[in-house]
């Protein structure tokens, strides 16, 4: 068990030496208010050397794409170029102050009106907002700038519909905008229930927000159909991009009949996904939906680029200062450095990954719907539990003895024990190969020696913890 640093401390102990101070002293009560003030803080006392030490081992014990595999479905997380983050910490980017005039931002306005005709053209939209900070909100941007339209036109449409598929976000975004949110169910092979949307679709709906491909990585293949019954009540269509990364370079939402789509640039276009960010979720509409677009926006002048604020049906602006700037550099150096024939090139072999995992993975677990996938294949462990009474989580946690991030689990929640995987591009099939021989082995632990697993992680620094308690109660302070 690692120590903490507090019990590594010892007083008199210190990292550093301070150098005399050359400055005449102060009282330092007299410049900050008292009530700041405190003399019983307990800081650990360390030497240097321990304190490098204990720091570094702390870093090694942090899983990412740079240690290994991380097939967490619908999060997209890939391995992110290391050039792309050499473009976005170039001084030219980083030292830029938002508040910096134009005339001297040229570059960076360039940048983002470049890249903002680049997503435009990937998604078969009008107009992109680059502003939103995440997926989330992009997500919230755009059911605000449906609300919007139908205020424009004096309709006082109330509900939104979303699929039972659909990223938990989406109601989420819908409600805080006022909306009331309908579910319409999925069919037998996965995809949206035609008949039900067309019951459902009324005169009071504002618009449906649907994920393609869908949470359980299946292609709507009926989605010219289900633009045309949205649109025919003069609803809006909306698309959760979210799982982008199986469509970029090969099909365009715009095309199949979508009004507008938000990205996740931190899943998709190659920054690190999760953590709390940073993200950025930029939000594209048609034609019909630019004005209300939030401000400002760059725009193309004879001089070059400025911001402008000249849209007066614009919902306003939805984060302070114009986005996260680094992440549309790294967004931006990505589809530069791929092209377009690289983008697909992306897409279809984050298709074809995870396809090997399902044909590998079926004969040891159910798939509810065995169907040629996209990006992403969802396994449901109902066969493990009924068995043996293996769970899918006790599965997820002897997948930590053999050095891998466990799958998304128990989402989409219409498959009982789901078992979410996502390969993305840029897994070798060495690499699919060995993830998969590890999923094997625990089916057959599962069956052999059930109660090896259920006891999982046997060889981790901390064993099986009671996650309700730390989600309820979480104790992160140190108390001696």
């Amino acid at each position: 068990m690692m120590e903490l640093i507090f019990e590594k401390s010892r007083p008199g102990r210190a990292a550093i030496a301070m150098p005399d101070c050359d400055v005449p002293e102060i009282n330092i009560a007299d410049v900050i208010d008292k009530r700041l003030l405190r003399d019983d803080v307990d800081l650990p006392e360390v030497s240097e050397v321990d304190l490098v030490r204990h720091y570094t081992n702390l870093s090694r014990r942090n899983f990412g794409v740079d240690v290994g595999f991380y097939p967490l479905g619908s999060c997209t997380m890939k391995y992110n170029p290391k050039i792309n983050e050499e473009a976005a910490a170039l001084p030219e980017f980083t030292q830029l102050h938002p508040f910096a005039p134009v005339e001297f931002a040229q570059g960076s306005l360039k940048l983002m009106y470049e890249l903002n005709q680049y997503l435009c053209e990937i998604c078969g939209m009008a107009a992109f907002t680059l502003q939103p900070a995440a997926g989330a909100h992009g997500e919230l941007t755009g059911v605000m700038v449906i609300k919007k339209h139908f205020e424009k036109k004096g309709e006082a449409r109330k509900t939104i519909l979303i699929p039972d598929t659909a990223h938990g976000t989406n109601p989420a975004s819908s409600a805080l905008c006022g909306f009331q949110v309908a579910t319409v169910r999925s069919g037998s092979d996965g995809s949206l229930d035609i008949n039900h949307l067309a019951a459902m679709m009324t005169d009071d709906v504002a618009g449906l927000m649907l994920t393609n491909p869908n949470t359980l990585g299946l292609f709507e293949r009926r989605i010219k159909e289900v633009a045309a019954i949205v649109h025919a009540k003069g609803g809006l269509f909306y698309c959760d991009g979210a799982n982008m990364n199986a469509l970029i370079g090969v099909a365009r939402p715009g095309d199949m009949g979508f009004d507008m789509i938000q990205l996740n640039l931190h899943k998709t276009f190659s920054t690190p996904h999760g953590c709390g960010g940073p993200g950025s979720g930029p939000l594209g509409v048609a034609a019909k939906l630019t004005d209300f677009l939030p401000v400002p926006r760059v725009v193309k002048i004879d001089s070059g680029y400025a911001w402008s604020d000249a849209f007066p049906d614009a919902i306003g602006r939805v984060r302070s200062f114009y986005g996260n700037f680094n992440v549309m550099v790294k967004a931006y150096a990505y589809i530069r450095s791929l092209g377009a024939e690289g983008l697909k090139r992306a897409a279809e072999n984050a298709v074809l990954n995870a396809n090997y995992i399902k044909e590998r993975l079926k004969p040891y677990f159910d798939l509810p719907y065995d169907r040629t996938c996209m990006h992403e294949c969802v396994f449901s462990g109902e066969r493990q539990v009924k068995e043996s009474g293996v769970h899918t989580t006790d599965m997820a946690k002897r997948l930590l003895d053999f050095g891998y991030h466990p799958p998304t689990i128990y989402f989409p929640l219409i498959v009982p024990e789901a078992i979410m995987i996502e390969p993305t591009e840029t897994e070798s099939r060495e690499t699919l190969d060995a993830f998969c021989d590890t999923m094997i082995r625990i089916a057959e632990e599962a069956r052999a020696n059930p109660e090896q697993v259920k006891s999982a992680p046997l060889t981790t620094p901390v064993r099986r913890l009671d996650e309700v308690q730390a989600a309820r109660k979480p104790d992160v302070r140190w108390k001696d």
